[in-house]
């Protein structure tokens, strides 16, 4: 029954954790870099004419498309923990249908009740291998690997924006055709085994499962005239230099996603996506709070105590900041415009704290004149703490 969906035999048959030589909880990062470096070591473009590391590439990159997708790890773990438990293929009974009247499921000679407490979890199985129950999802396309880097940058360009120039090693789409892995003028051929559906189907019975068509490897297409650069690969490794536009207003930590411009996929496919995580140098006077910069200027006593216009500075230059009479120190001033700029156009503001500076040094007559303004002090600040005195 070639309608019932699309379940791959090698999920039974090969455990994908120790293709990768990862745990069976490994994390989905932990997952990706293993992969990475594997796929380098193995790729065909470092290994020409060696059929085993083809192979192994292959294999890598089939274990990679599952574990290296949310959902169809989560798939493949159940399919796995069913394998193990004695589930170790699809057939019936007698004709390898419904056996008639039994009101059960023979599953590779395991009974299967359909009891009122067994049908949602018959549901999920039934859907997970027919593609129609809760959670199904189609096969995504393949694709190349994302990559990431890393550029750091002063506080100043990360307001105003910058480009920086990126140069990153690796599997590249092959410049001579075009990451085809056809020889330019020609072009690739849909496999005539999967009909360029990469998988071909075999029927157990009831239930319908699906390999990697043994043909073409999964890709769904065949090379009649390989690139003489790649040998038919569609990627080359390389070193690939290219320039990054940082907006204004950019965050430490924040990733800028190219897409296009990660590593390179199989021939055909497009490659995976570059995130550049941008690294933004600490300012020696500015901080920041999202769009906002704070800034804390210091304020002498009299200035504090009496007011005044104090110069202060920003992004764009000075500005005169009005200090009342009275202000105490930690006193925070807002000026509006002079912040960060923000992404959908606009700018944040400026958080100016005041502190009021007092002198560690005094002369012979500053210390005459304060001692004069204490003397006419008429009330503690402690007045109500128990500590007037």
């Amino acid at each position: 029954m070639n309608g019932h969906g699309d379940v791959r035999r090698e999920w039974f048959e090969k455990d994908y954790y120790q293709v990768l030589g990862v745990p069976k909880n490994a994390s989905a990062a932990e997952i990706k870099k293993t992969y990475r470096k594997l796929a380098q070591q193995h790729h065909p473009d470092r290994n020409r004419g060696n059929k085993d590391a083809e192979d192994r590439f292959k294999e890598i990159s089939a274990a990679y498309d599952v574990l290296g997708d949310e959902e169809k790890r989560k798939q493949y773990d159940q399919v796995r923990e069913m394998a193990s438990s004695g589930f170790g293929g699809f057939g019936g009974a007698g004709t390898g249908g419904w056996p008639a009247g039994s009101g059960r499921v023979r599953v590779e000679g395991f009974p299967f009740s359909q009891g009122a407490g067994d049908i949602g979890d018959l549901g999920d199985l039934l859907g997970m291998f027919t593609g129609r129950g809760r959670g199904a999802r189609t096969r995504g396309a393949t694709r190349g690997a994302d990559l990431e880097t890393e550029v750091r940058i002063s506080f100043e360009d990360a307001m105003k924006g910058t480009t920086v120039p990126l140069r990153i090693q690796g599997p590249a789409p092959c410049p001579v055709c075009g990451g085809s892995g056809a020889k330019p003028g020609t072009a690739p051929d849909v496999c005539p085994q999967c009909q360029g559906t990469g998988t071909v189907a075999e029927d157990q019975g009831f239930f319908s499962l699906s390999r990697t068509c043994p043909r073409c490897g999964g890709s769904g297409q065949i090379i009649p005239h390989p690139c003489e650069r790649c040998g038919g690969s569609g990627t080359v490794r390389t070193t690939r230099e290219f320039s990054v536009r940082i907006p204004p207003g950019v965050k430490d930590g924040q990733r800028i996603r190219l897409a296009g411009r990660g590593e390179a996929g199989p021939a055909g496919s497009r490659p995976g996506d570059l995130f550049v995580v941008v690294k933004v140098a600490p300012h020696r006077m500015f901080g920041r709070k999202d769009s906002d910069l704070t800034l804390e200027v210091p304020v002498t006593f009299a200035e504090a105590a009496l007011g005044a216009n104090v110069k202060v500075p920003t992004l764009n230059g000075a500005v005169t900041l009005k200090v009342p009479a009275g202000t105490p120190s930690g006193k925070t001033f807002r000026i509006r415009g002079k912040g960060a700029p923000r992404p959908r156009g606009g700018s944040g503001d400026l958080l100016v704290t005041v502190r009021v500076d007092v002198p560690s040094k005094l002369s012979k007559e500053e210390k005459e004149l304060l001692a004069r303004l204490q003397s006419m002090e008429k009330e503690s600040p402690r007045k109500g703490m128990g500590a007037e005195a």
